[in-house]
């Protein structure tokens, strides 16, 4: 068995994705560039709170995150650690701005994290009103 590529760039389709609330608290300062992208043969499903993807006929928005010059292995076992419940594996993912075909790791949802509906057009953005629109208004003062 040989061993598993190291260095390949992560895709994010989720919580993950710039402006959601996981980004910044895990991928700030361990990202070297963020691009969009879409991965074909999967689908999405809407988790409770979170996405999740499985293999499919479909496919699916997001961003390919690479990670900064020395932090390859923090980015993996934070990830991982996120992830857990899932299977980290390599897709080939479509760069949006030239249509290149990139290797990249995808979390692949385990049957046991399977409960949700379909998110129809394979975007989790397009279901859910801009971060800044989720916030609650701030108390006002008379």
């Amino acid at each position: 068995m040989s061993a598993p590529p190291r260095g390949l760039p992560f895709f994010v389709y989720g919580t993950l994705r710039p402006g959601e609330y996981n980004h910044d608290r895990f991928l700030r300062g361990r990202t070297a560039a963020e691009e969009p992208a879409r991965l074909p043969g999967a689908l999405l499903y809407d988790g409770p709170g979170y996405p999740y993807l499985v293999r499919g006929a479909g496919r699916v928005a997001g961003e390919l995150v690479h990670a900064a010059p020395g932090e390859y292995d923090a980015l993996v076992s934070v990830l991982d650690r996120l992830e857990h419940g899932y299977a980290r594996e390599v897709f080939e993912v479509l760069r949006l701005r030239d249509g290149a075909a990139v290797r990249a790791w995808v979390y692949v949802a385990t049957p046991a994290v399977r409960l949700g509906e379909p998110i129809a057009g394979g975007d989790w953005l397009s279901r859910r009103p801009p971060r800044a629109a989720r916030l609650p208004d701030a108390p006002r003062t008379p």
